[in-house]
């Protein structure tokens, strides 16, 4: 995996743009407008189409026509994504219904009183989390592990829009600060949110294969959780038809503190996951390190 550097899609312009479409013409026709937003990342984003092509076809094994149309609905479906967010957000969460799939395991974590940690992905939208949250696990408090990479100002212009949200953010800094606050965190009974399929610069890493190639992850959550025997859930929040999201949750299972045990069994999950829903995972860069290669 190449490392990531930060470089989100959007920009604040477009936010505001959805939003007042949203809220003057409907949702439909927002997603109307993004058939065509999808058209120019597709053809202009030359960088990141050319690396979401290698995925469907060398990884996932697509014929090359076939590859083509699905990075449009790749593009098409992080925009629509980014819609819901917005409009859940900002009031029409009646429109859409919500799947609970394994969410019991959340209180067998809490149960356990040792924190908890949750390793997820650049993969369906995480970003709905609160409300799942809010509405089965009032008690529960979630801390999303980010980078100062994050565009705040995109950030901050959607808690404009949609309210702040009730889950708690960490910070990784240089100075490792954010080691004493997710310590603090557990000690609490708190959940750890990862999105453990990117690194960061200066992270150590451990390789393993994904999607069929060796590729690069970070070691630190896989360390954290089985150096300190916290329970763990790989946990997912992926869009389906009809206004539907489904919530997944499934406990690691594993019984040695091996971190290489952790991760292979992470990623087993991820894999299928993206299997699933090829269109929902958001890694528009060069993943594998095939086009740059040290």
């Amino acid at each position: 995996m190449a490392e990531w550097k930060g470089q989100s899609r959007g920009t604040v312009l477009g936010f505001r743009i959805y939003v007042f479409i949203i809220k003057t013409f409907g949702l439909y026709a927002s997603y109307f407008v993004l058939l065509f937003v999808a058209a120019y990342f597709m053809i202009f984003s030359f960088n990141s189409t050319k690396s979401t092509y290698y995925l469907f076809r060398r990884r996932l094994n697509y014929s090359a026509l076939s590859a083509i149309f699905q990075v449009y609905r790749s593009y098409f479906t992080f925009g629509r994504i980014q819609l819901d967010r917005i409009a859940i957000g900002s009031g029409l969460k009646k429109k859409y219904s919500f799947e609970f799939d394994g969410i019991h395991h959340i209180n067998e974590i809490l149960a356990k009183k040792r924190g908890g940690i949750l390793l997820t992905a650049h993969i369906g939208n995480f970003n709905l989390a609160q409300h799942f949250f809010s509405d089965k696990h009032d008690s529960a408090v979630v801390n999303l592990i980010i980078t100062d990479l994050e565009h705040e100002e995109i950030k901050n212009y959607l808690e404009s829009v949609t309210g702040k949200t009730s889950i708690k953010t960490i910070v990784l800094n240089d100075d490792l600060s954010h080691i004493f606050l997710m310590n603090e965190a557990l000690k609490k009974n708190e959940l750890l949110v990862f999105a453990a399929d990117r690194y960061y610069k200066d992270a150590k890493t451990y390789t393993e294969e994904l999607l069929g190639k060796p590729t690069k992850f970070p070691q630190g959550p896989f360390k954290l959780a089985t150096r300190n025997k916290i329970p763990v859930l790989f946990v997912h929040i992926m869009r389906e038809k009809d206004f539907h999201y489904h919530f997944y949750a499934r406990p690691f299972e594993g019984t040695s503190d091996s971190p290489k045990e952790l991760i292979k069994a992470y990623l087993g999950d991820l894999e299928g996951m993206v299997r699933k829903y090829p269109h929902q995972w958001y890694n528009y860069y060069d993943y594998w390190n095939d086009f740059n290669p040290s």
